[in-house]
C-alpha cells in the first residue's frame, strides 16, 4: 500500500534518510503535490527517472512550479528527465534537498501552488 497523507504540510525536520511534517515521519523520499504528500521511489539523483514525475505531469493543472530537491548537494538533472518537463511546460527549479525545503516551506506559508520532489539525505536538520 502506498504512503499518503491527502493534504500538504509544512516540514519540519529532515534528514537520516526522512522527513518530519504534520506529526508524522516518513522515510525515504517525497513527492509532494496538490493532491498530498505519498512516498517517491528515488534515492539520488543519480536514479531518477523521466517516469517518476508522471503524478506531477498528471497534476499540473494545480501546480506553478516544482521544487526538486536533489540530495545534501545541487545537482543536475539528467537530459531526458530535464527534456520530459520542459516538454510538458513544468516550470522547476533543482537545488540541494535542504534548500528545496526551505523554500517549499516560504511558498507554501505564501499559498502559492508549489510542488516538491525531494530526494532524502543522511544529515539530520530541523
Amino acid at each position: 500500500m502506498e504512503k499518503f497523507l491527502p493534504h500538504r504540510a509544512t516540514i519540519e525536520q529532515f534528514g537520516a534518510g526522512g522527513f518530519r511534517f504534520g506529526g508524522m515521519s516518513h522515510q525515504g523520499s517525497l513527492l509532494i503535490l496538490p493532491s498530498g504528500m505519498r512516498a517517491w521511489r528515488p534515492r539520488e539523483i543519480s536514479d531518477l527517472h523521466a517516469d517518476d514525475f508522471l503524478p506531477v505531469l498528471d497534476e499540473s493543472t494545480g501546480i506553478d512550479f516544482l521544487l526538486i530537491g536533489t540530495g545534501s548537494a545541487m545537482l543536475r538533472l539528467k537530459r531526458p528527465v530535464s527534456a520530459c518537463l520542459a516538454s510538458n511546460s513544468i516550470r522547476y527549479d533543482a537545488m540541494s534537498t535542504g534548500a528545496a525545503i526551505h523554500t517549499y516551506n516560504i511558498v507554501l506559508a505564501e499559498g502559492r501552488r508549489v510542488a516538491a520532489a525531494l530526494i532524502a539525505v543522511e544529515k539530520a536538520h530541523g
